[in-house]
């Protein structure tokens, strides 16, 4: 179990790069903040926290910045992206360079860096006075800004979504004699493929399937909440969350399929791994005899169809911005069908998916050509739990600690893991409030 735990930490770190996860970037070196100084009245200043890529000025020059320069001549662009020491929500604050718009993730550092830093801004009026539509962006990334709120407050609205799909090994399955996967299959249909598909075979280990637990549950397919909407404790004890693990834990017990880590999928010895669609092309990167491609995650067979809540980066306003209106604009246009179809050319998946968008996905990346990336777009995402009342606390839920250690080190039963973690995070809760 010493191997597993190890890798599950190089599986967080990794994907706190990739995917999203609660949790600023990995510290990286670079020169602090300029001393405060004031802007010229037609500079918008972007703070870009995730995605991670654009710490590369190049990445964002070459799929926002030179799209907005074009768009929007009379205005000019300064951007900086997170950094570790110097380019910290901290950092900029205290030098007194607060970014008008800030691309952040949109679950765990909505709390801890927007609303701390008492940063957040209502956009509802501009929405308005601008008539943006929001019922053409993703419903589920547009129900989990409003549920920020019980009062359905927008304070970010959705830009980029990082959505998990199925890969396979085609070589395995045609070793085995196995169909491939296709899209709309369920949990139930996958494990009778991973049964089959787990072998031992001379000193070949070949895994069915491998899923990331901790992201599993944190974008959970079910909906539900580790947190009680109404008061200050966690709620994880309970028949929804044990079925949300049970049907996880099942593939980890099948002989042979022990979980190592998603990210060996690359070696050529998994058959099915769930991950995040930008490794269509980091994958093929690292193994271009790797013959593979992508279906549509699993689902629950009573919630069909049915991927995963969305893992998503999101553009707020600060409402220290003295150019709100300006900001606003920007970012109607950065959901504008013109600058999504640009971000979906280069494999972004984007809050718009129309048809337009959609056809365009990956076709500046050679990597994708061939893919199944229709995948992407199958089904719907997951809705979000309801909004918490006013006031409660935050934390972070350490959801993983259910799997590893709990069950993968510890054999607990799902329910005792489930309580365990419960108690922990409301205990967490308790402190956090006290220190206050």
């Amino acid at each position: 179990m010493k191997k597993y735990l190890k890798a599950s930490l190089l599986i967080v770190t990794a994907i706190t790069v990739i995917a999203g996860c609660e949790s600023e970037p990995t510290a990286q070196q670079s020169p602090s903040v300029d001393t405060a100084k004031k802007a010229p009245d037609n500079e918008i200043f972007i703070y870009t926290v995730y995605p991670a890529f654009y710490a590369k000025e190049e990445n964002y020059e070459k799929q926002i910045g030179q799209y907005l320069k074009k768009k929007f001549p009379d205005l000019s662009f300064k951007h900086v992206h997170w950094d570790n020491p110097g380019r910290q929500y901290k950092d900029l604050i205290a030098a007194g360079t607060i970014p008008d718009i800030i691309i952040e993730n949109s679950s765990g550092n909505f709390e801890k860096s927007i609303i701390q830093n008492d940063l957040q801004y209502d956009m509802t009026d501009l929405i308005k006075k601008y008539n943006f539509d929001t019922t053409k962006l993703n419903p589920a990334a547009m129900a989990k800004m409003k549920n920020k709120t019980p009062e359905g407050k927008i304070y970010g609205l959705p830009y980029q979504l990082s959505d998990f799909v199925l890969f396979y090994n085609k070589d395995i399955f045609d070793k085995f004699g196995v169909d491939y996967p296709k899209d709309g299959m369920t949990y139930d249909e996958v494990y009778e493929l991973a049964k089959k598909l787990t072998r031992v075979e001379g000193e070949n280990t070949y895994k069915g399937y491998q899923q990331h637990p901790g992201l599993y549950m944190t974008y959970n397919q079910l909906g539900l909440s580790p947190f009680s909407l109404t008061e200050e404790k966690a709620v994880l004890a309970t028949d929804g969350w044990k079925k949300e693990v049970d049907n996880l834990r099942r593939f980890y017990e099948i002989p042979a399929n022990q979980f190592t880590s998603v990210d060996d999928f690359p070696k050529g010895n998994m058959a099915m791994s769930v991950h995040v669609s930008e490794k269509i092309v980091q994958w093929y990167e690292q193994n271009k005899n790797l013959n593979f491609d992508i279906a549509a995650m699993p689902s629950f067979s009573d919630a069909p169809n049915t991927k995963a809540q969305p893992n998503m980066y999101a553009a707020f306003i600060t409402k220290q911005s003295t150019k709100k209106d300006q900001a606003f604009q920007v970012i109607q246009y950065m959901l504008s069908e013109e600058m999504q179809v640009n971000l979906a050319k280069e494999g972004i998946i984007g809050s718009l998916q129309t048809p337009a968008v959609q056809e365009a996905f990956g076709k500046n990346l050679p990597q994708m050509q061939g893919k199944h990336v229709q995948s992407i777009f199958y089904g719907q995402n997951a809705m979000p739990p309801a909004a918490r009342a006013s006031g409660l606390t935050y934390v972070d839920v350490p959801l993983h600690n259910v799997f590893s250690p709990l069950i993968f080190g510890e054999s607990k039963d799902s329910m005792t893991a489930l309580r365990m973690i419960e108690e922990q995070t409301t205990k967490g809760i308790q402190t956090e409030k006290a220190s206050k």
